[in-house]
């Protein structure tokens, strides 16, 4: 027979709720084998115990421009939300009042040097950074303030929402440059459509919220200094939302965009929904509905 633990074993257990928070907070997304490029400082990343996650470009002196160092850290923290659990929502904003101001002239100075090749690899960075974004199983809302122009919008067009600030300015200008804004694009046509894209592309001209939010790039244009009053409203709404029905939900978007509604279709379509009936989440989910309480995950 095994002993049983004394009452000062038992006490030693017992955590504070801001113990727990810690406990269960987020994992930073620096922490273990960062990509080469990375520095932590250049992309903030505050987890709360909640599943409110901020992901944030902090380059305020260079109206948080694109360099290759931003990239690769922004790819390290999109990385990370991929395995981070009861995640339900993922807030990208830049630091200082602006969004993003694209990308950094010096960055640009430099790749005019380069082959063709080392500018397809540098390429390449960007483009798996909007992948992983767009592949965040969480919801991803950008917060845009200031502007957000080239790159910036293209994140902007990556995530799954996206609110603007009046007086926030959006600019697809790489035309204007003799450039196309490649990486970006099958984000920028998924959120607007592709006769909008062209428009936006060809005639590379600046545009405020309201039209980005006429345009689609935008889901809402909101009043000065309500930012915080918007998370908080939204924060809110999804705390009855169960994290891994999110995930899986955004998924079933992803993957069934575009498709043929056809035989194998509707099979995929039963096997999920089968699938989601007989998990963890479904059943605590059905049984709290019909015992008329809260579910686990929004107590």
């Amino acid at each position: 027979m095994t002993d049983q633990p004394t009452e000062e074993e038992l006490n030693a257990l017992d955590i504070t709720d801001a113990e727990a928070a810690e406990m269960n907070a987020i994992a930073h997304p620096f922490v273990a084998d960062p990509a080469p490029d990375a520095d932590n400082e250049l992309v903030k990343i505050d987890a709360l115990p909640s599943g409110v996650v901020f992901v944030t470009i902090n380059r305020p002196a260079k109206k948080n421009a694109f360099d290759a160092a931003t990239i690769a850290a922004l790819y390290e923290a999109f990385e990370t939300l991929h395995g981070a659990d009861r995640v339900r929502v993922v807030f990208i904003r830049g630091a200082g009042g602006t969004f993003s101001a694209g990308a950094d002239l010096n960055w640009m100075a430099d790749a005019a040097g380069w082959s063709e090749s080392d500018n397809r690899d540098d390429a390449m960075g960007l483009a798996k950074m909007l992948k992983a974004l767009h592949d965040v199983p969480a919801l991803t809302v950008a917060l845009v303030e200031g502007s957000a122009m080239g790159g910036g919008a293209g994140i902007v067009a990556a995530c799954d929402m996206a609110v603007a600030v009046e007086g926030a300015r959006f600019a697809f200008s790489e035309v204007k440059l003799g450039l196309i804004p490649a990486t970006i694009a099958p984000y920028v046509i998924e959120a607007v459509g592709a006769r909008r894209a062209r428009q936006l592309f060809l005639t590379a001209n600046t545009f405020d919220a309201d039209y980005a939010a006429h345009a689609g790039l935008i889901d809402l244009v909101l009043p000065e200094g309500s930012v915080d009053e918007f998370i908080s409203m939204l924060t809110d709404s999804l705390t009855t939302c169960a994290p891994g029905a999110m995930g899986e939900a955004k998924r079933l978007v992803n993957d069934l965009a575009g498709e043929a509604i056809d035989h194998r279709l509707l099979e995929e379509t039963a096997k999920r929904i089968a699938r989601a009936r007989v998990s963890e989440e479904g059943q605590e989910g059905v049984r709290a509905f019909l015992d008329k309480r809260a579910p686990s995950w929004a107590q």
